[in-house]
This record gives structure tokens, C-alpha cells and sequence, in this order.
């Protein structure tokens, strides 16, 4: 019997890989998540209607309170860790850093310290960091060994709590495997609506003026979440050789935002008004990944494809019937 515990289980990703998982023989979920209001409640409440089975338990609890913390990992136990939840969002992390430290770098280091101080027994401890640990490059595509270069608070967070769990893991006898994610901007059915992809499906439906940063120059290395979801999955039955492993998550085809646009009409049948305005502070003008390492250990043949995923993503959008709960 498998115990997982999901942290961040109402947010976008870790709503997808629960809903994964439950359906897993002999296990029991414990999804954790502070349903903080950085957007909509509603939204992560509605994915938390669909994910709710009978060998899963959910708990509202906020990882930044050591007690909380401890609590969840004495009482349950986990030998199966997914470490999703954080404060997500580069702008923002300017106007309000402290929520950066106290929900990513706080309660991971909660997560960490409870589980060495304690000695429990870990079979994978799985981290979800980001690409904009890296942030501007000189060399693309981006690899696991490039230098680290964030530039915004949100990156830099990402990067403590990388070091935390290195610094805690690589040595501990009682965790068996640990494995840092660095994901490259991930859209999708229930995505996060102050992402890109469903700020233009948004504007396209109330017919509003979109704005644009960087002159609509940007590069995205954009995945879509089964993608992601699938490496989750194999890399839980994987047996990894090393005791910390770093891997890239990306599809490793960036596009510019104005082929969005064009895509978009494309797909719609509709133009989008957009405004082109300059780069914003703590953004990086190109993110492109490489992920030749991951393809190579987990036998992965391909990323399903911008065109693909972004029609499924609009389909859904479509059909979705709270289109208000997508509001941001």
C-alpha cells in the first residue's frame, strides 16, 4: 500500500496528478493545500469536486505552520511525496515577496526538516521547481548543468527551496530517491488564469483588449499538462540511479507569443485585439529547455504538440460552464 502525499493538490498540476493517481490500485492519496486566494477559490474548489474518491483524503492546511506541517507527516506518514504547492506568479512576487518566502521557501523547509528530524522512510521525494531558476541565458537549449541565474523573487525562492532539499537529501539514508522537476510553463484544461493561454482565451471571450509584453517577442517553451503528468507518473514507477536527480520538463519548442495570436485566430475563427507594450521587470525574454536527459532515462518518445495542446485547451474552455471562476 502506497501512501502519496500531494502537496498543492487543488492547484493546477497537482489537481491533474491526483486525478491520475486516485485511480491507482492500493493507494491512498492525502492531498494538502492552503486554498490560498491568489486566484480564484472557486476554481480550485470545483477541481476539488473531481477529484474526491474514497482512497483520498484532503486536507486544508497551510505547510508554513511547522505544527500543521508535522502533523500531516507524523499522522499519515507518506512514503510517496509530491512537493507542488507553492506561490506561483513572477509579477507578483515583486509587489509581495513576503508570500514567496513564507509559501515556498517556509514550507518546504518545514516539509525537509520534519521528515530528517523524524527519520522517516521516503521511497521518492518529488520536487516541482521551475525554469526561471535560469533565467536569462547565453546558451539554448537550456541544460540540468546550466548556472542558475534568477532574476525575480518568485525564481529566486524556487532556487532556496532546491538547495534546501539537496542540502537535507543527498546524504539521508532514509530518503531512497529524490527527484527535482524544473517545469517550462505548463497550460491546459483547468490551467491557471493568470497564465497566458487562458488570459487570451479570457479576453477573446469578452472581447477585450489583451496587453502584450515585450512587443509579443517573447519565447515560451510552453507543456502541456498530461505531459507533465506523464513524467509524474513514470518516474514514480522508475527507478532512478542516482539519489538526486534534476530533470527538465519542457517541450523543448518554444514559440513567440504573436504566433500565439495567429494560432488562436486560427483555431477560433476570431481576431484578438492586443496592445504591445515593453518587457516587465523579473521577465526573461526566451525560455527554452532542453530535454534530451529526461526523454533518454524515462524512454519518452515525444511532447504532445503546441497546435494539439492548445486546441484541447480551447475545447475545453469552451465547454467549461463556470467561466467566471477563470476570471483574474
Amino acid at each position: 500500500m502506497s501512501n502519496i502525499l500531494i502537496t498543492g493538490c487543488c492547484g493546477f498540476i497537482g489537481y491533474h496528478l491526483t486525478k491520475k493517481l486516485i485511480n491507482f490500485k492500493n493507494t491512498k492519496i492525502i492531498g494538502v493545500d492552503s486554498l490560498n486566494r491568489y486566484y480564484s477559490i472557486k476554481l480550485k474548489k470545483d477541481r476539488l469536486k473531481k477529484i474526491k474518491k474514497k482512497n483520498f483524503l484532503f486536507l486544508k492546511k497551510d505547510l508554513s505552520n511547522k505544527k500543521e506541517c508535522e502533523e500531516i507527516i507524523s499522522e499519515h506518514k507518506p512514503n510517496i511525496i509530491f512537493h507542488l504547492a507553492a506561490q506561483p506568479g513572477v509579477t507578483y512576487s515583486f509587489t509581495n515577496p513576503e508570500s514567496y518566502i513564507k509559501n515556498n521557501i517556509l514550507a518546504t523547509n518545514n516539509i525537509v526538516k520534519t521528515i530528517k528530524k523524524n527519520n522517516y522512510k521516503v521511497k521518492k521525494f518529488i520536487f516541482c521547481s521551475s525554469s526561471s531558476v535560469y533565467g536569462p541565458q547565453k546558451e539554448y537549449p537550456i541544460k540540468e548543468i546550466s548556472k542558475l541565474n534568477p532574476i525575480n523573487p518568485y525564481a529566486k525562492t524556487k532556487k532556496k527551496c532546491e538547495r534546501l532539499i539537496i542540502r537535507n537529501f543527498s546524504k539521508n539514508k532514509n530518503i531512497k530517491d529524490c527527484i527535482i522537476l524544473r517545469l517550462f510553463t505548463v497550460y491546459g484544461p483547468y490551467g491557471r488564469p493568470d497564465m497566458l493561454i487562458l488570459k487570451l482565451f479570457s479576453a477573446l471571450e469578452k472581447k477585450k483588449k489583451i496587453s502584450l509584453y515585450n512587443f509579443g517577442n517573447y519565447l515560451r517553451d510552453f507543456t502541456y499538462i498530461d505531459d507533465v503528468v506523464n513524467v509524474f507518473i513514470k518516474i514514480l514507477k522508475k527507478k532512478i540511479k542516482n539519489k538526486i536527480k534534476i530533470f527538465n520538463v519542457c517541450g523543448s519548442r518554444p514559440i513567440k507569443v504573436l504566433n500565439i495570436i495567429k494560432l488562436i485566430k486560427k483555431i477560433t475563427k476570431r481576431n484578438l485585439d492586443y496592445n504591445l507594450l515593453p518587457r516587465r521587470k523579473g521577465e526573461v525574454n526566451k525560455t527554452h529547455g532542453s530535454n534530451k536527459k529526461l526523454k533518454q532515462i524515462l524512454n519518452l518518445k515525444k511532447f504532445t504538440s503546441f497546435d494539439d495542446g492548445i486546441t484541447k485547451t480551447y475545447n475545453w474552455y469552451k465547454n467549461y460552464k463556470y467561466k467566471k471562476n477563470l476570471i483574474y
